[in-house]
């Protein structure tokens, strides 16, 4: 029985190499040679035979064969043994049976037992694996393997080969090794000593590694060594290489995971964490080779291995696929491509692929990097911007050609160009290297005159083939030379004085801008006047109006067209005749008294030095008379010698004389008042005239000094006891005097823009050295502020030193000195205050900056601050100002207004702490703050809000009122207006929050609330008690007609009644009107207010004409006793009197001084007395009838105290002397008392008794008329009396029914119907006989007596 060693089945694969002859036909298999070890007997087995190989049969020489035998053996010790056998065998060896021949015999492969299934395989000295298993082959366990052994590899049983050969280069493990760069990772902390390779435990670490790694790696294909390269930390990183042959992935991976078996674990190796970098077997393409923007670009790797994954990339971002990016892997071909489209410069740079095998012991990484350049394709072409003029004939013979060229030469460059354009102007393609062009043919028929301007782009495009495409644009501008024409209103000649334009007219109307020029000799002076050119596109005109012509504007005018850089003129010549202006004439006398029939020399004089050879007349009445001419001092003067010889009454005449130069055209003198005084007293008789006591002569300003011969102005004398004395001086001081002339030159000058700074600098320095002058003569203050209006119109530059002279300029002429020569000036048509205000703000409105700045400039009393508006603006407009008072006012125009206004335009504010004050006031209302201004250089038809924020001056004032300088206001002088303001107050301080710009300031008075909150509820309780008395008056009336108006007299004294009460009640109901709606708005109806004035003016009038044609028929009744009118005519003149006489008065009034703007007052809805006296129109009707009323009532005391024969008996005077008493209480307090306290309060600084007596008896007036006019009426009261007892309405009703009664149409059973009639005087019932007493004396006696009733 075999041992226990031998239990388990050895094979022992011996590859036999034998050169056997054999004969032909023969068949040779392979045999199994079964040595038995305890039998020592040799067997064969059949089953393990191989097919030998078949032969063919030749005639030729024996062939030789090599044949593979396997000898298995049971038991392994017997290997040696056999081993020896073999070698030691004789050769050759003749087998006689199959006539074969062993030659050789050699041990290739030895196989011992490993598991069940396998078995570890080694080569013998001189043979090696072949090379198409090498890949396959797996080491051997290492712990059934002795270190001294050769490697042994594992084989399945049974194993059919192939076997150990022959070793040659091909063999596995052959050849030149390869280098395997590895890392592993120790799980323990970095030591700094491992940075150290001289260190010991560098030392110790590299040798202990480097002996686990050369025994594991060592059964590797063609392994040569393992060596330690350094260490990193992140843990311990062990950087090794491996030199090797070309091993598998799996074969690394099996020898990695053996490493921990020949290693100490204290060095805790993570078997996990081998990995191995391999650069170099990796095939890394990019395409193109040049590579531009916007090209595709195809980066492709490939590796001789799988892999599982692959990434990409951008040095050290991962590339992940995109709208650009785009990754393609296919794992058969072992390719991964990455594509990169519409590339950029940014794309530049190195791009790895990293291929990834992994498995639990090896991870195997291929990478490769590649650094690609992007450049970027640049097409330059020769122009980017050009303009061609089409009507060039050079430009046509020639054309033009554009072109486009790359930095870098391409054999695939591709060109096309693109033309577009409203002028389509095409061309000629040519390619020529890199460059390509575009040769237009230009013709003028091409571009007509309106599309002159217009832009076409020629585009040129490029590619390079892979996708990269560059285009430029060549922008051809084509303009035409334009055909200009130019004429003048004055052919060729204009006088001095006189205006003119001139007007440019072009084909071309898209032009960029004109300009005027002026050539005159060898001087061109260019017109800088914004005012004087207008210009428009449709149709392409420019027209220069010059308002009155000077020397400045002789010569030859050039208009000039541009666009772009071609410029089109035009030219006129235009010659400036000489012709003194009209204030350069002096005239003496300005205005004088004459005398019938005795000469009066009339004088017109211009200075010397502008004398020409002009024809001058005198004009008298329009009657044209001769002169004489005569020099005096620096004047020549032209005298007429005039006589008046009508003087049959005294009369003003009118005189001037008229200059003409030699083209005809004149010019008229102001006009000479002549006052002719027949036969009166001359008092004042010497050379400066004649006159009466206390008449008035101005004369002209004679200056021998001045080179002119006069200044301007003039002297006002009054005759003062026989002799003329100085009433006025309004002559102007010379250096003021030229400053106005030079402004007036100024503003019609060609260059008043570029000359403004330099005379602002003359105009702040001469103000100053004239200002005692200035301060004690309001003419020359005058002039300085007429100087400010002239310049002011003319557009400035926001330098700092030209806005600083202005204001300066203004800062010295509103000093607290001028306060009484501003006073005389205000007094005037004009207020001067109002026009300064002006100017300053039309300075500000037309200042024009300077680097997008409005510098900060102040004065002593003004200050100016601004900024200029730009796009996308996003801050407040927000600017503070402080006196030297230390008051102060802030200006707020929120973000979201700003954003409203064009770009560039400008927002600019001026404190003013003095001019306010010089502004008239209202009475008891006064400039409690700082004066803003704010201008608007944008145009805005919409509503504009500001917040302005006004420190009070003084304290004590209240009721503050926003208000704003309305300049249209008072005839155009100006006055204050609170519409489009809110006012707030707080504290110390009042906010302003209006809806438009101007200038701003606070009015406040002093507390007359407590007064006027009286007077108020005195008025509005007042009225509604005198409405409700109206009312009730008129019903009665109505209810009682019948009964009281019997006789004619009775009749028309009710009807008076009756309309002075409906009248009354009606103007009572638009005084309420008027006062609700000033309560309720802060800007009352302009329109409301003019149509409530007119009403409540015409029935107040209403009025007291009916109380006129009351008193007139009383005096009628009782003067003229024996005179009968009848009951029509006397209606007739009672509504004529009391309707049509005050519809007269009230339109006349309308008529008047609503055109002129002072029809009404500013603050509440009645007639204007300030303005336009209005009120008179009121007051004076009034009076007349209150005081012949009062006459009335007189006269009729005095008849009945002195009765003519016929007359009642004495009981009936003293009734009748009750009567009167009666009437004169009813017409005192209706007429005199109440309108004479209304007259008080116009008195200016009048009692407050006045105010609330006039607001109490006003207010009760249909009171009265109820009480004295109505209820205390004797017969009334019968009648109503009467009324209420069923009985008596019985009785009467009895009594009448024996009268033939007719029922008017219009006075049906409507009681208003009834009350209407009984308005218009008529009775309701009309008899058609009458019982009254044919006697006239008493018929009027009774009639007077019953209107006393």
């Amino acid at each position: 029985m075999p041992s226990s060693t031998t239990t388990g089945l050895h094979c022992l694969f011996l590859l036999v190499s034998a050169c056997c002859q054999i004969s032909q036909g023969s068949n040779f298999y392979p045999f199994s040679y079964v040595i038995d070890s305890t039998l020592g007997q040799e067997s064969f087995y059949p089953e393990m035979q191989r097919q030998k190989r078949n032969m063919l049969i030749l005639d030729l020489p024996l062939p030789e064969y090599t044949s593979e035998i396997e000898v298995r053996l049971q038991d392994s010790s017997y290997l040696e043994q056999i081993k020896d056998y073999f070698k030691n065998i004789h050769l050759p060896i003749n087998i006689s049976n199959v006539q074969t021949t062993v030659s050789n015999i050699s041990i290739t492969t030895v196989c011992m037992p490993s598991g069940e299934n396998s078995s570890c395989c080694f080569c013998e000295n001189g043979y090696a694996w072949p090379s198409t298993v090498c890949s396959d082959m797996m080491p051997c366990p290492s712990l059934s393997l002795e270190p001294a052994l050769p490697c042994g590899y594992m084989q399945k049983m049974p194993f059919y080969g192939p076997y150990c050969e022959p070793q040659t280069e091909e063999s596995c493990g052959m050849g030149e090794p390869i280098v395997m760069h590895m890392s592993v990772r120790l799980d323990s902390d970095f030591q700094d000593d491992l940075k150290d390779p001289s260190s010991l435990l560098y030392q110790k670490y590299k040798t202990d590694l480097e002996k686990a790694f050369n025994a594991s790696y060592r059964c590797l294909p063609g392994f040569v060594s393992a060596t330690v390269t350094g260490f990193s930390p992140g843990s311990v990183f062990v950087n090794f290489e491996v030199k090797t042959g070309a091993a598998s992935f799996t074969q690394v991976g099996d020898s990695n995971r053996a490493v921990p078996q020949f290693l100490d674990s204290s060095y805790q190796l993570n078997q996990f964490t081998f990995t191995r970098v391999i650069t170099n077997q990796t095939n890394f393409t990019v395409k193109p080779s040049n590579i531009f923007e916007g090209d595709t670009v195809r980066l492709t790797c490939e590796i001789n291995s799988t892999f599982a994954n692959v990434t990409w990339y951008h040095f050290d971002q991962t590339i992940s696929a995109g709208s650009r990016y785009s990754i393609e892997t296919v794992l058969a071909s072992r390719r991964s491509i990455l594509k990169i489209t519409n590339v950029t410069t940014k794309d530049s740079g190195s791009y790895s692929c990293v291929f990834i095998m992994s498995s639990l012991y090896h991870t195997e990484i291929h990478n490769a990097t590649e650094t690609i350049s992007v450049f970027p394709l640049h097409v330059t072409p020769n122009f980017e911007d050009i303009d061609v003029t089409c009507n060039s004939p050079e430009v046509q013979a020639k054309g033009l050609l554009l072109s486009c060229c790359i930095d870098r030469h391409l054999t695939s460059l591709k060109v096309s160009w693109k033309v577009n354009g409203t002028i389509n102007i095409t061309g000629v393609s040519i390619l020529s290297g890199n460059c390509t062009g575009y040769q237009l043919n230009i013709n003028e028929s091409l571009c007509p005159p309106e599309k002159s301007g217009a832009v076409t782009t020629y585009t040129c495009e490029m590619e390079t083939g892979h996708g990269a495409r560059r285009a430029q644009s060549i922008r051809v501008t084509y303009l035409r030379k334009a055909h200009i024409t130019i004429s003048s209103s004055t052919n060729s000649t204009v006088s001095e004085g006189y205006g003119f334009n001139v007007t440019c007219e072009s084909d071309v109307s898209n032009y960029d801008s004109i300009s005027w020029k002026i050539q005159s000799g060898n001087d061109t002076k260019t017109v800088d006047c914004d005012m004087c050119i207008k210009n428009s596109k449709f149709p392409a005109m420019s027209v220069l109006t010059v308002k009155s012509a000077s020397q400045d504007w002789r010569g030859i005018y050039i208009c000039t067209f541009s666009q772009k850089n071609l410029d089109s003129s035009a030219n006129i010549t235009i010659e400036v005749i000489s012709l003194p202006l009209k204030q350069n004439i002096l005239i003496d006398p300005i205005a004088t008294s004459i005398q019938c029939q005795v000469p009066h020399v009339l004088e017109c004089c211009i200075s010397a030095k502008t004398v020409r050879d002009y024809r001058v007349t005198f004009m008298v009445q329009q009657n044209e008379f001769q002169v004489e001419r005569k020099k005096k001092d620096n004047l020549f003067c032209y005298m007429y010698n005039h006589t008046e010889k009508e003087c049959d009454k005294e009369k003003e005449i009118v005189a001037h004389c008229k200059f003409i130069n030699r083209i005809g055209q004149g010019v008229d003198s102001e006009r000479i008042r002549l006052h002719l005084i027949p036969g009166k007293k001359i008092t004042c008789s010497d050379s400066l005239g004649i006159g009466t006591e206390g008449a008035l002569l101005m004369k002209p300003c004679c200056d021998v000094k001045n080179p002119k011969g006069f200044t301007r102005g003039n002297i006002t004398y009054q005759c003062i006891n026989s002799s003329w004395k100085v009433a006025r001086n309004d002559c102007l001081s010379g250096p003021i005097n030229d400053l106005l002339s030079s402004a007036e030159s100024l503003v019609s000058s060609p260059e008043a823009k570029a000359q403004l700074p330099s005379y602002l600098a003359q105009l702040q320095e001469q103000t100053r050295k004239e200002l005692t002058t200035i301060h004690n003569s309001s003419a020359n203050l005058g002039a300085i502020v007429t100087i400010l209006d002239m310049v002011s119109s003319i557009p400035v530059e926001a330098e700092e030193p030209t806005m600083q002279n202005f204001l300066s300029t203004v800062d010295l002429i509103v000093d607290d000195s001028t306060t009484e020569a501003w006073e005389d000036l205000n007094k005037e048509k004009t207020q001067q205050s109002s026009l300064l205000l002006r100017s300053v703000e039309n300075f500000s409105l037309r200042l024009q900056p300077l680097n997008n700045t409005i510098p900060f400039v102040s004065a002593n009393t003004i200050q100016l601050q601004g900024i200029v508006v730009k796009e996308n603006n996003n801050t407040d407009y927000n600017k503070n100002f402080r006196s030297t008072k230390n008051l102060t006012v802030n200006v707020l125009i929120s973000e979201t207004e700003i954003q409203t206004l064009t770009q560039n335009s400008t927002i600019v504010s001026v404190m003013y702490s003095k001019l306010g004050h010089i502004l008239p006031q209202k009475t008891f209302e006064y400039v409690n703050g700082l004066l803003i201004t704010t201008t608007l250089s944008s145009n805005r038809s919409q509503k504009f809000d500001v917040n302005m924020t006004f420190a009070k001056k003084d304290l004590s004032l209240k009721m503050p009122k926003c208000v704003f300088w309305n300049f249209t206001l008072n005839n155009h002088r100006g006055d204050w207006d609170n519409r489009g303001c809110t006012p707030t107050e707080l504290g110390d301080y009042v906010i302003c929050s209006c809806n438009h710009l101007t200038s701003f300031s606070i009015l406040m008075s002093p507390d007359r609330s407590s007064e006027l909150i009286f007077e108020n509820y005195i008025s509005f309780v007042g009225l509604a008690i005198s409405i409700v008395s109206l009312v009730v008056c008129i019903i009665i009336e109505s209810l009682v007609w019948k009964y009281v108006t019997n006789n004619t007299t009775s009749y028309m004294r009710h009807v008076c009644i009756l309309n002075i009460a409906t009248s009354l009640l009606i103007a009572d109901v638009w005084f309420i009107v008027t006062a609700s709606i000033s309560d309720q708005s802060q800007q009352m109806s302009r329109d409301i207010c003019i149509v409530a004035t007119f009403f409540i003016h015409f029935f107040y009038l209403c009025v007291f004409f009916w109380m006129l044609s009351l008193g007139l028929i009383l005096f009628y009744r009782l003067v003229f006793i024996l005179h009968n009118t009848s009951k029509t005519a006397q209606k007739a003149v009672a509504f004529c009197l009391g309707y049509v006489c005050p519809f007269v008065i009230a339109v006349t009034t309308i008529a008047v001084t609503l055109p002129k703007n002072s029809y009404t007052r500013k603050d509440v809805c009645w007639l204007n007395w300030k303005d336009s006296k209005a009120l008179l129109a009121f007051v004076i009707p009034a009076l007349i009838i209150v005081a012949t009323n009062l006459f009335i009532a007189a006269v009729v005391i005095i008849k009945i105290l002195r009765p003519t024969i016929g007359d009642r008996s004495s009981g009936q005077e003293r009734k009748s002397l009750f009567q009167i008493g009666k009437s004169v209480a009813i017409l005192t307090p209706l007429l005199g008392l109440t309108w004479g306290f209304g007259l008080a309060t116009i008195i200016k600084n009048s009692h407050p008794a006045f105010h609330i007596l006039f607001s109490l008896f006003n207010a009760l007036q249909g009171l009265f008329i109820l009480v004295f006019g109505t209820l205390w009426d004797k017969k009334i009261q019968e009648a109503l009396l009467k009324r209420n007892s069923s009985s008596k309405w019985s009785s009467q009703q009895s009594k009448s029914s024996s009268l033939i009664l007719v029922t008017p149409m219009l006075a049906m059973s409507y009681p208003f119907s009834r009350t209407f009639n009984n308005l218009c005087g008529k009775t309701g019932k009309y008899r058609v006989s009458s019982s009254e007493p044919s006697t006239s004396s008493t018929e009027n006696t009774s009639k007077a007596y019953s209107l006393l009733n």
